[in-house]
């Protein structure tokens, strides 16, 4: 199977952990990372194909991090994923979408039976 590669930029180890079981097991090749550095750095390693980055991040903002992942790679979709309430609106003219951490993905935790 050729799954797509998606980097995730969280801070939280154990919502990074999560995810990258997530995102596992609904066929995504995941390539984590802690800061907004490290995310950067793998997007230059690695042949990423998007990004799904925390807004806090320990050594930059989001905005920050995302402005430089662009610019290297100018098509990439970087999804925020924060629990951001009423700021959300603002940012989303900085990201091409983005997941509330308080929410589910349709495609998480589904039952088989």
């Amino acid at each position: 199977m050729n799954s797509l590669k998606v980097l995730c930029v969280e801070n939280r180890k154990e919502y990074r952990d999560a995810l990258k079981t997530l995102l596992q097991a609904a066929g995504y090749d995941v390539v984590s990372a802690a800061t907004g550095s490290q995310g950067v750095s793998a997007l230059r390693k690695e042949a990423i194909q998007g990004v799904l980055m925390e807004y806090e991040l320990p050594d930059a903002s989001g905005i920050a991090v995302r402005a430089e992942m662009k610019r290297i790679k100018p098509d990439i979709p970087v999804l925020l994923f924060a629990g951001l309430g009423s700021q959300t609106p603002f940012l989303l003219r900085f990201f091409d979408s983005y997941l509330r951490n308080a929410e589910r993905p349709d495609w998480a935790f589904q039952d088989d039976a």
